[in-house]
């Protein structure tokens, strides 16, 4: 797969937009719940988040301004040998820049060439489905009512290392 470095994305995004990803630490949990609240019906809880961060073998990533504002993060948990993606989000005002496709460029860097990964996501949400897709992420099923909040189904994703392409338009 291509690899967007930092430089590119820098020369792609206007002057003092420049972003840097880096591990997510507890210090960032604050504005990673205000990104939450605003991007989710059912925001994940505090609780939720540092449970995350505190298993060894996640790899949970920070997307930051060039002012080392926090603007997007990824969550993502290993179960036995597959990589479970439950979280990505990137604050409002800056999607649509490239942003979690940078996230999980990263972490497919940071998992590995062989590794596998499996995600939910609402079916109604078809920017994210197509973003997942251009990764080479398949449909495996519905999971019937999922989320609690409007009772829509969660359409399971897989993506096995052969899939993925070579490069993310």
């Amino acid at each position: 797969m291509r690899r967007f470095g930092l430089s590119e994305i820098a020369d792609s995004l206007e002057a003092g937009q420049a972003v840097r990803i880096r591990p997510l630490v507890y210090s960032d949990l604050p504005a990673v719940i205000g990104i939450e609240r605003r991007s989710f019906a059912t925001p994940w809880s505090l609780a939720m988040f540092v449970l995350e961060l505190s298993k060894p073998s996640g790899i949970c990533l920070a997307a930051l301004n060039s002012e080392d504002e926090l603007i997007g993060y990824l969550v993502c948990s290993r179960y036995d040998s597959v990589w479970h993606l439950m979280n990505v989000a990137i604050d409002p005002a800056r999607r649509r820049e490239r942003l979690a496709t940078e996230l999980i460029e990263r972490l497919f860097e940071e998992a590995g060439a062989d590794a596998r990964f499996t995600l939910e996501v609402r079916v109604s949400n078809t920017s994210a489905i197509a973003m997942y897709e251009r990764f080479g992420f398949k449909s495996a099923g519905l999971r019937r009512r999922y989320y609690h909040d409007n009772g829509e189904d969660a359409l399971i994703m897989w993506l096995d290392a052969s899939r993925r392409p070579t490069a993310v338009s």
